[in-house]
């Protein structure tokens, strides 16, 4: 009772004070966009990552204790296959050069300024590999080639085995005040190449690198607010138009759902969260679940208009209705998003906020600006536009008649589908997040198959003493474990220290061959290090190899694109190798890769503890607001099916859930809830009130709600089909995955949510 008479009080106010209504709605809404001025996009993948991310933590040791890693990989491409050319050398110094000048370059590397070293009498020469091309003989031309494609330092790493393919490596040490920086870095990166190129047109140039990735992450973000947002604002209105058939509805939904957007994201901002290429969805979701309560409340109002209700009289009883299922609905959808706060990711954490936010928003407004624009504005009803269609009286007719065999059909199809589920396995590849429109994904498909990659390992070995790395001892195992992982199939390149030990000790005995190897005194080791470290010039010092006090070193392992499986295998076999050889020493693995790798599969746990969190929430919600612990527990069972078969079919299509993926099951869990809801509050409304058979309460249903519950979800099936287009693979997994659930969802609320409803109220008779 008490709740008839909130709704009934509710319609009567909006209905009686549309105008006022107006006004503050508008005052709201324009106080809450104001923290839209501050919006940023925030584009680097260490968002993905919390403060405490264990993965983040070793990375940021590692990376404060040697140089930065954050880096743009120009990978340079010769027409004619071969970078030993006169004019392609020529070609590279001056790239080199120019790198040099781009924003936060601290370090440049390429074949053409590697410090070369070869002994003279007594003295030891440090200089550029390459000097002066265009006035090379043909002999040192050759020189030059074979010493390149021999460097362990250079070959495969900054020159292809065949040299067909060669890369300037520019180390950026950005001071992380702003999230535009990578924005900033590549423009001008583009510039110079697009310079570049011109100069030299025989010559192809690939951008790729983590800062040219972290640009990805915010390009990716801002194509898909381009591209999809008003895409999915013309399907609403299509599908709005063609379903209502009123101007007058349609325009009043999408001022809505425009209200609700900015005021969750203007608050979201007030609140502190930045938008990330993840969260950036927010708007585009927010928009399709805002769609339904409106549904709902109009497609009763017009039907009863259509009986000859005047309007306001007819939105007042449109509100009684229907006011508790939109407000158990809104809730359960909240709680589903709000279950993405145990994800381990915060940019989904903050989707989810800003979703529960707005759809929370979306119910305010249905109740309230809604009604009173239906009550200011025109609205014509032509008497023979019945939404009551035939369709939905053929379908309930359908599924009474058939309901023991839908019982069973559906059963077997339920077990069938969800015993596919074990063929799913947690995998990602995280350059893979990006699809092939964007160009960071192109070049780093590009150096996967021509240098070393963007996939690394970064092993940072500490003897724990001053100098320690002279340490013959040291430097023999430091190789033992370069020889080890040259071995392992997966690696392309190991960057490590023992070379250049090897080089000196090489070249400080007349470079002859036989003493290329660890020099075996710990004295003469240091004498040779510092001897090559006073000739180094400026910025091509080894600190991105040795920490200050010489106590450790840091070795790159550069491996080909794996996925989060072999990534995490890998990992493995890498720790036992050091755990038997290195037990003395102090180890730190990291990379951005890693971060990835790890991040997927624990996010799984947590989203399922998240799920089941809201779950029960949802449950004792519904046993609740149905005053039946019976009902609350049958509602769920349309509403877990749907996840399940959905993750079942993935298992026969596809198998591979990424970080994106591992969300879809909180989220969607409130969002199927919706139909069910709606369906069982019209079926125990004609049980009821009405005082129906169950038969007679399921044909009810189906003429009241149903026309209503096919189009909200045909939105949402177009709302997140379109995300699924979207050209970041988190967002477009996501967005496929759950719009799948959502139309299993639909089919089992048709299907199998009647017959179980009749099943059980014959079985109570």
């Amino acid at each position: 009772m008490k709740k008839n008479r909130l709704s009934t009080g509710l319609g009567v106010f909006v209905t009686q004070h549309p105008w006022w209504v107006l006004l503050i709605s508008l005052i709201f809404v324009t106080a809450s966009g104001i923290g839209l001025k501050s919006i940023e996009l925030v584009n680097n993948y260490r968002v993905f990552f919390g403060e405490d991310n264990p993965q983040l933590l070793a990375f940021d040791a590692l990376q404060n204790t040697y140089s930065k890693s954050d880096n743009v990989m120009l990978a340079v491409e010769p027409k004619n296959g071969d970078v030993f050319t006169r004019e392609n050398l020529q070609a590279i110094i001056e790239l080199t050069e120019r790198s040099w000048q781009l924003p936060h370059s601290s370090r440049v590397d390429s074949i053409s300024n590697f410090q070369h070293t070869i002994a003279e009498e007594d003295d030891l020469l440090v200089a550029d590999l390459i000097i002066d091309p265009l006035n090379m003989s043909d002999q040192q031309l050759q020189y030059v080639k074979q010493v390149a494609l021999s460097e362990p330092l250079l070959r495969d790493r900054l020159v292809s085995k065949t040299g067909h393919v060669t890369g300037v490596n520019v180390t950026m040490q950005l001071p992380g005040k702003g999230p535009m920086e990578a924005m900033e870095v590549a423009k001008v990166v583009r510039v110079m190449a697009a310079k570049f190129n011109l100069q030299y047109p025989d010559l192809t140039l690939h951008l790729g690198g983590m800062v040219m990735m972290n640009n990805a992450f915010g390009e990716a973000a801002m194509k898909d607010n381009a591209f999809l947002v008003p895409l999915m604002y013309a399907i609403v209105l299509i599908i709005l138009l063609l379903c209502l058939r009123s101007f007058t509805a349609t325009f009043s939904v999408i001022l809505l759902i425009v209200f609700s957007i900015i005021a969750a994201l203007g608050l979201a901002i007030l609140g502190g969260i930045k938008l990330t290429p993840t969260s950036a969805m927010a708007p585009t979701i927010i928009l399709t679940m805002a769609v339904a309560d409106c549904v709902h409340l109009l497609v009763t109002y017009l039907h009863n208009m259509r009986l000859g209700h005047e309007k306001k009289r007819a939105m007042q009883e449109s509100i009684r209705i229907n006011f508790q299922p939109i407000l158990l609905t809104s809730v359960t959808t909240a709680i589903g998003f709000l279950s993405l706060n145990f994800s381990d990711a915060p940019p989904f954490r903050d989707l989810g906020n800003i979703v529960a936010l707005g759809v929370m928003l979306a119910l305010l407004l249905s109740l309230t600006l809604l009604p009173a624009l239906m009550t200011i504005l025109p609205v014509r009803v032509k008497p023979k536009d019945d939404l009551d269609n035939s369709g939905m009286q053929v379908l309930a007719r359908f599924v009474i008649n058939h309901r023991k065999a839908l019982l069973i059909v559906n059963t077997i199809l339920a077990i069938s589908l969800m015993s596919f589920i074990p063929r799913n396995e947690i995998n990602d590849e995280f350059v893979k997040y990006f699809d092939e429109s964007l160009e960071f994904r192109r070049a780093a498909d590009f150096l996967s198959e021509n240098l070393s990659g963007t996939y690394n390992i970064e092993v940072s070995i500490d003897s724990k003493s001053a100098g320690g790395i002279n340490e013959p001892s040291f430097l023999v195992k430091i190789d033992q474990y370069k020889q080890w992982l040259e071995q392992q199939p997966e690696v392309v390149h190991v960057s490590s220290i023992s070379d250049t030990f090897k080089s000196l000790n090489k070249n400080m005995h007349g470079d002859q061959e036989e003493w290329y190897k660890l020099p075996d005194n710990r004295d003469l080791a240091a004498q040779y290090l510092l001897l090559y470290e006073m000739s180094l010039p400026y910025g091509l010092d080894l600190n991105d190899r040795i920490n200050i006090d010489k106590s450790g070193i840091r070795m790159v392992i550069s491996l080909v694109n794996l996925s989060t499986t072999q990534m995490l295998d890998i990992e493995q076999r890498f720790q036992a190798w050091m755990d038997v050889n290195f037990s003395e020493y102090e180890i730190n693995a990291a990379s951005p890769v890693l971060m990835f790798s790890h991040i997927g599969q624990r996010n799984i746990i947590r989203m399922l503890i998240g799920s089941f969190a809201a779950l029960v929430l949802i449950s004792l919600i519904l046993m609740f607001a149905f005053r039946s612990v019976k009902l609350g527990l049958i509602s769920l069972i349309p509403n877990l099916i749907p996840a399940g078969m959905a993750f079942g079919i993935w298992g026969l299509v596809d198998g591979q859930v990424g970080l994106g993926l591992s969300v879809v099951t909180g989220m969607t869990i409130g969002i199927v809830v919706d139909d069910t809801v709606h369906f069982i509050s019209k079926y125990r409304r004609a049980k009821v009130e009405k005082g129906l058979s169950s038969e007679e309460a399921v044909r009810y249903a189906f003429s009241t709600v149903g026309v209503a519950l096919w189009i909200t979800s045909l939105v949402l099936i177009c709302g997140f089909s379109v995300l699924a287009t979207s050209s970041f693979l988190m967002n477009s997994g996501m967005g496929l995955m759950t719009a799948i659930t959502i139309a299993v969802a639909l089919m089992m609320d048709f299907l199998f949510l009647p017959p179980i409803l009749m099943a059980l109220d014959k079985k109570r008779g």
